[in-house]
């Protein structure tokens, strides 16, 4: 028996196998709605996973959340009638979540990390359940999802089990646009509830993947971010007439930190060409400068370069988590038949640590942008450039120029600084003691996210006023060709300013642009040193 009326899937539908998920993958579904299908391998391995709890119930009589309660109620036994009732009120209790609803790409990013999951053949589902939760992603069944409510171990309970009340017709989703009951949802998308067996309430509610489906949109965001702070860093050195020295090769190659050598690199190719920017051992005596930059300017390498390895470390980390099995128990082959192992596996603490970690990458990508966004805007550092880069053509005074833009992109990395307190070394005891180290996951992972969107603003900020600084001082032919690139993706969204306007518009249209990814293809992919 299917959960939903049969429609032939797209040709390039992505197969869930359980073990090869990838970052990009998530990104194609969670936001591309790409549709998925279980593959032929991963519903045998699904089928075989069910045996094993069949064969486990014969040799034992206690099975946690099968033959008993959850939690601290664990020693509790079920009679073999009340297991299906079990089932709903595990979700139904377990649906606490609160705070405003989670966005669509993120229901869907964990609605896909839950299914690939459950396709490794550990968590004991039937195919049934796991085909509807692909069908409610291909058929955009989006459940309503609070974002406040789990700690992060034991799983994402509460996100999740307001998710899998969906799959039984209860809950709340949207669906074309509208937000309706579970049921009616399901039924104007042609699908059917579920009705659920043993063990299949925690197979649909016992994991990770609202903490992992934030850390994969956070890593998506910050590759993105980090792309165009180093786009804008470049235009910063074009327009700020910079020092080469410490992107030379040599200077990494004494000190080899993979981030900071990425970074180098990326400016240096940037950078290729420009008749503007220079090494220190071209200046002459009597030039009204030094041969050295600001730090904002010269220690963009092992600044951007900690961002950078913080991206990887959160890439690495959410790549062996979306293809990991997460339930508690785990049904895997034994020397003697099959096994039932209790573990932690649904603890999130490993990705709740690299969020923490991410996000002050991110911080610290704002916090060296606004640095660079003060020298352009302060007449006393900006070599030649006007007050608060007020157009030559109109009246400093009457015109205020980018004061106040300086003043937000300010407010936005102090922000952050709060932001960026670690919940990852927070824990508050839950379940009566039983679960008495939690990661707090998920909060680390929305304040990843805030840290990142406040972030691009300020990034998007810098790309404003170093854009008018490179107007001001003019010879555009100047500017190395992807210095050149960068100012005119700018420059489309936001013409050269010369009487003041309503600068907010400007922001939003280049931060939207950040946000877009364009401003990655202009530079080098940051690379891992081999």
């Amino acid at each position: 028996m299917t959960t939903h009326s049969a429609r032939s899937l797209q040709p390039d539908a992505l197969a869930i196998e359980g073990n090869a998920l990838t970052i990009e993958d998530v990104d194609d579904v969670a936001r591309g709605h790409r549709e998925v299908r279980l593959s032929a391998a991963a519903v045998q391995r699904v089928r075989a996973g069910r045996v094993r709890l069949e064969q486990v119930l014969q040799q034992r009589p206690v099975l946690y959340g099968v033959t008993t309660g959850v939690g601290q109620l664990g020693n509790m036994a079920i009679a073999a009638d009340e297991v299906g009732r079990l089932q709903v009120n595990i979700l139904r209790s377990h649906a606490t979540g609160t705070g405003p609803a989670a966005e669509v790409d993120l229901v869907r990013a964990m609605l896909l990390l839950r299914a690939n999951t459950l396709a490794i053949g550990v968590s004991a589902i039937r195919p049934p359940p796991l085909e509807l939760l692909l069908g409610m992603l291909n058929r955009g069944v989006h459940p309503v999802v609070p974002t406040q409510g789990s700690v992060g171990a034991s799983g994402d309970l509460a996100p999740l089990s307001h998710a899998a009340l969906v799959v039984i017709g209860e809950g709340r989703a949207e669906f074309a646009g509208k937000e309706y009951d579970g049921a009616t949802a399901l039924q104007l998308a042609g699908l059917h509830p579920a009705e659920l067996r043993a063990k299949e309430a925690l197979a649909l509610n016992n994991g990770t993947q609202f903490t992992t489906a934030l850390a994969v949109l956070s890593a998506l965001d910050l590759r993105r971010l980090l792309s165009a702070a180093l786009a804008a860093a470049a235009l910063t050195l074009e327009a700020l007439e910079g020092i080469t020295d410490s992107l030379d090769a040599r200077v990494h190659q004494l000190r080899p930190h993979p981030g900071a050598i990425a970074v180098a690199a990326c400016l240096r190719h940037g950078l290729r060409g420009s008749t503007r920017v220079r090494p220190s051992a071209s200046i002459q005596p009597g030039e009204a400068r030094g041969p050295q930059d600001h730090y904002s300017l010269r220690a963009l390498p092992p600044v951007l370069g900690t961002a950078v390895s913080a991206m990887w470390q959160l890439e690495d980390t959410v790549s062996t988590e979306i293809n990991a099995a997460t339930d508690d128990p785990l049904f895997v082959d034994g020397d003697d038949g099959s096994v039932a192992l209790y573990c932690c596996n649904f603890h999130a603490q490993p990705v709740s640590a690299a969020l923490d970690h991410a996000a002050v990458g991110a911080a610290t990508a704002a916090s060296i942008a606004e640095r660079r966004i003060a020298i352009m805007v302060d007449a006393h550092h900006s070599r030649g450039l006007p007050p608060f880069l007020v157009h030559p053509e109109a009246s400093v005074g009457v015109n205020t120029g980018l004061m106040i833009a300086h003043v937000t992109a300010a407010a936005l990395v102090s922000e952050n600084k709060g932001l960026c307190h670690p919940a990852s070394v927070d824990s508050i005891p839950t379940s009566a003691n039983l679960e008495d180290f939690v990661s707090m996951g998920p909060i680390a992972g929305r304040k990843a996210r805030q840290v990142i969107a406040n972030a691009e603003i300020v990034v998007a900020i810098e790309l404003l006023c170093a854009a008018q600084a490179i107007d001001i001082r003019g010879d555009l032919e100047g500017l190395s060709e992807a210095a050149r690139m960068i100012y005119e993706h700018v420059r489309a969204v936001s013409p050269t300013i010369v009487e003041d306007r309503v600068f907010a518009e400007d922001i939003n249209a280049i931060t939207q642009l950040v946000r877009s990814g364009v401003l990655a293809h202009v530079l080098p992919t940051l690379q891992r040193p081999v």
